[in-house]
């Protein structure tokens, strides 16, 4: 369908909607859009929280303390630490390709890109590269984050071609 077909059917679902609405029945299903997420796994981060809890640990030797100190503050430090490094395991980096964006999560929060603001896709063995008009490039790496670089790199190049955006594919 072409989008101003798209933007017509979705206005005239919203005006159907509101009079059912007024009618006392359900509204009519929107369409659902088809989204393709792939999720990642951060394992770097985590691991690096760990090595500062086993650093605090080894400097502080809680048991061999006589200073006459409480180890208390020390070990709120370091289970703080190992929360802060299971908060980033279990929270997954992602690419989610919808219609007419990219959306992933970055520690600032969510981005998303239109095809607009995309200047090229870069697939290389291992990486995926998007360069954008305005801001940094989204890496997505199997080595960092274990995305599925395979099955990213054939979803991108069908948004790409839908989009016509440029698509460089790089090998070693």
């Amino acid at each position: 369908m072409s989008r101003s077909w798209e933007r017509m059917v979705e206005r005239n679902s919203k005006q159907l909607n509101k009079k059912r609405k007024k009618e006392g029945k359900h509204a009519v299903a929107a369409p659902a859009q088809q989204i393709d997420r792939f999720q990642g796994r951060s394992y770097i981060v985590p691991s690096l929280l760990l090595l500062v809890v086993i650093f605090f640990v080894i400097m502080y030797t809680p048991w061999a303390s006589e200073t006459g100190e409480s180890p208390g503050l020390m070990w709120v430090t370091v289970g703080c630490y190992a929360l802060l490094a299971l908060f980033y395991y279990l929270r997954r980096p992602y690419l989610s390709v919808g219609k007419d964006y990219l959306e992933t999560r970055r520690f600032s929060g969510f981005k998303r890109l239109k095809p607009t603001e995309i200047r090229k896709i870069v697939l290389q063995p291992g990486y995926v590269l998007i360069e954008t008009v305005k801001g940094g490039n989204w890496v997505f790496s199997r080595m960092m984050n274990r995305f599925p670089v395979e099955r990213m790199g054939e979803r991108l190049q069908a948004y790409a071609a839908l989009h016509h955006i440029e698509l460089e594919r790089k090998s070693k």
